[in-house]
């Protein structure tokens, strides 16, 4: 599936775009059912939700032989309907950076405070430039009412907003956009808009985006899948305490696009 120059240009200037219903009801239907399977697993590769054991986070899908692997993830990981578009917008071979799996329960599922993924990255991971791409799957019906994402259209011209560390208010540490931040950032770009679509449905969004979600107050489960590719030319450098790679993949390996 290439993108047309139109759709490129929509992109830079927006920052996402967005494919309704791009896998069919099958195919969201394994997907799902992988993600019921290994969410059982104790290992380190599986975050849960604070005082509880239901699932904040899984990561490792794509790993083969590790204990959250699974071939559905891997092949998706290299499905033509996401990975010729990663290509398209990064205009060269890429690798796959991580699979991982978001979980949002029914009424209490926890919050993501407003961040870019991009200034995590380059912290954590030092990777030089913001030549990362996600594509978000939905696996369930997202709505405002069960904590969709918000994104800031256009945001990501912005380059990295100067983050403040946030290790307190979930169960997942994270360097987020503070409040006065948001205020100055919204006022310049508009309300955040809300990226809302059926199970099968697949966004595209760029490494700086401003983005953030709420409590799923809704009585279902929302889970989606975000594959995250880096571009081959962006190493990442030398930290002191590397993540493990099931979070940040160092393995420069071009992934070959499948039928």
């Amino acid at each position: 599936m290439k993108l047309t120059a139109e759709q490129i240009k929509t992109f830079e200037r927006d920052g996402f775009m967005v494919f309704p219903n791009l896998l069919s009801a099958n195919e969201v239907a394994m997907l799902h059912g992988e993600l019921a399977r290994v969410s059982t697993v104790v290992d380190e590769r599986i975050m849960r939700e604070k005082g509880s054991d239901a699932p904040r986070i899984i990561y490792g899908l794509p790993d083969v032989g590790g204990p959250t692997f699974s071939q559905a993830y891997y092949d998706l990981a290299r499905d033509a309907r996401i990975l010729q578009p990663v290509v398209d917008l990064l205009r060269e071979d890429v690798h796959l950076y991580h699979i991982k799996c978001n979980f949002k329960e029914a009424i209490d599922g926890g919050y993501w405070q407003w961040h870019q993924d991009y200034a995590n990255w380059s912290a954590n991971d030092a990777a030089p430039e913001p030549r990362l791409l996600t594509a978000l799957v939905m696996l369930d019906h997202a709505t405002e009412m069960s904590g969709c994402l918000y994104f800031v259209p256009g945001s990501h011209r912005l380059g990295i907003v100067e983050p403040d560390w946030d290790d307190t208010s979930t169960s997942y540490a994270l360097w987020t956009v503070g409040k006065q931040k948001m205020i100055e950032i919204t006022a310049e770009f508009g309300d955040p808009v809300a990226v809302t679509g059926e199970p099968g449905s697949v966004v595209f969004f760029h490494a700086n985006m401003i983005h953030g979600s709420g409590h799923n107050m809704s009585p279902r489960a929302r889970w989606q899948a975000y594959l995250v590719y880096n571009a081959v030319s962006n190493v990442l450098g030398p930290v002191p305490n590397p993540r493990p790679d099931y979070q940040a993949n160092r393995k420069i390996e071009p992934l070959k696009i499948s039928a």
